[in-house]
């Protein structure tokens, strides 16, 4: 598929998921290539978001799509050194997952509208206003390149309970 490459994602606990990823400076094909690969990668998981820490790349990009109906146009978008400029007072919980956390979900609060500034693949500064799903996935999404998962709002007990469940798993798989 025009040179598009599945990408292995990182499971949680990984150090690299809890670093905070380094801005963006080249918009080269590098970086071209690596946000196709990573539209490849989350919607083949599938997946509405994925940052490049979650595939092992320190940079501040993500992408993410929240569109799932069939009948709507797909909406890929990649967004590089992503940053939120305003939030809502009113807040908003959904049940949050995540592809580096595979099988397990628990409810988040954020804020739901947030307003992002973004630089698009052609180096243009780009800014938008999300709300909904699409709001909680940029948040998800960012927390990501500041080293932070949806695990990290829970209580210390159910995050202690997932991250041992993630082990077993990690452990399972390595053993497979």
């Amino acid at each position: 598929m025009n040179g598009m490459a599945l990408k292995s994602i990182l499971l949680h606990p990984d150090p690299r998921l809890k670093a905070v990823a380094t801005p963006v400076a080249e918009f080269d094909k590098d970086l071209r290539k690596l946000a196709d690969d990573m539209l490849e990668t989350m919607y083949d998981a599938p997946g509405i978001g994925l940052a490049a820490p979650q595939i092992g790349v320190g940079k501040r990009l993500l992408v993410m799509d929240c569109v799932k109906e069939e009948s709507v146009k797909p909406r890929p978008m990649v967004l590089i050194n992503p940053a939120v400029t305003w939030v809502s007072d009113t807040l908003a919980t959904y049940e949050e997952g995540c592809l580096s956390i595979p099988d397990h979900y628990a409810d988040v609060e954020r804020p739901c509208e947030v307003d992002v500034t973004w630089t698009d693949l052609d180096g243009a500064a780009q800014t938008e206003r999300f709300d909904g799903l699409w709001a909680t996935c940029v948040q998800h999404e960012i927390d990501h390149l500041n080293g932070k998962l949806f695990i990290d709002y829970l209580k210390p007990l159910k995050r202690q309970m997932i991250t041992r469940k993630m082990v077993k798993l990690k452990r399972e798989k390595a053993r497979a």
